[in-house]
């Protein structure tokens, strides 16, 4: 993708009729760079850079559209090969233990969650990852928008990553999602006690061809599982998070709680309680499962277990 890119902006710039020394210029680099970026070699551009290449060569934002792929180079194989993944899927479930995920994230927590990689080199490049993450939620309001089931951990709500307001904005989006039907969040509470993925993250995908794909995140590693037989195994581990969770009105109710400032806890339901909860969601709903804000999940559409 550096490769593409080099090369649409020679073409570009040939075609302006520009020397590598006057696009730099215009851009505010030396030549040598412009030379790097059409060979695609040395560092990659940075969003800016594109951004005012695009502006002077009048590439009416083709550069700035292919940036992401070039940025996505600077990514291991496996992290690359997750985000494909992900823009494909039709369904992404997903258990989140520290942070909110990065599709459901506002821009000022993503903002400090990003702020705290090892991997993060400037105030440039955290703006770039900012603008990243920003753009993958797009395809949330698209018509080709994929079914996304969310478990968060109790201690997600409870952490305030980037200081109490940035929190509470963060909370309030998670309470928008009871208006999007193809968006449900359900929150695994403290008492619960272990599970299988204590201390990580996981993630599976469902694809259009009904495959699935796993993949799995620490602190500071990831792993990306396609083996169908150990998918299965992890796709069972998630549905049994799921089926720990609070239901998901339950969970919209302790998500307002924690932000209304009652961080010394929120009253968490007895498990009596969210049984009697969820039996009268299934006979509300005829024995089917409800969305977070009482939609019925169409029978087509529907997370495979």
């Amino acid at each position: 993708m550096a490769a593409l890119f080099g090369a649409r902006v020679r073409r570009l710039r040939m075609a302006a009729g520009l020397t590598q020394v006057e696009l730099g210029e215009m851009v505010h680099v030396v030549s040598t760079r412009i030379t790097q970026i059409e060979r695609a070699s040395g560092a990659r551009p940075t969003l800016e850079l594109a951004r005012a290449l695009d502006v002077a060569l009048g590439a009416d934002d083709l550069l700035v559209e292919l940036w992401p792929f070039v940025y996505r180079e600077a990514f291991p194989d496996w992290s690359r090969k997750f985000m494909e993944y992900s823009e494909r899927a039709v369904a992404i479930r997903e258990y989140a233990a520290h942070v909110v995920p990065g599709l459901l994230q506002t821009e000022d927590y993503a903002r400090a969650v990003l702020r705290v990689g090892r991997t993060l080199g400037s105030a440039e490049q955290l703006e770039e990852r900012v603008a990243l993450r920003m753009g993958r939620q797009q395809r949330l309001a698209r018509s080709d928008r994929p079914e996304v089931w969310v478990v968060l951990d109790e201690a997600v709500l409870r952490r305030p990553v980037g200081g109490q307001a940035a929190m509470r904005e963060q909370l309030a989006r998670l309470l928008r999602t009871a208006s999007e039907p193809h968006i449900t969040v359900q929150v695994l509470p403290f008492d619960q006690g272990e599970h299988d993925v204590m201390g990580g993250s996981l993630t599976v995908l469902t694809m259009p061809d009904g495959s699935e794909i796993a993949y799995t995140e620490g602190a500071h590693y990831g792993q990306l599982v396609e083996d169908p037989d150990e998918v299965r195994s992890f796709a069972l581990t998630y549905d049994r998070l799921r089926a720990a969770a609070l239901p998901p009105l339950m969970s919209l109710d302790m998500i307002r709680s924690v932000r209304e400032d009652n961080h010394r806890g929120a009253k968490v339901p007895s498990r009596s309680d969210r049984r009697r909860v969820a039996q009268e969601q299934l006979q509300q709903s005829g024995g089917r499962q409800l969305r977070g804000g009482g939609r019925r999940i169409p029978r087509g559409r529907r997370p495979r277990p």
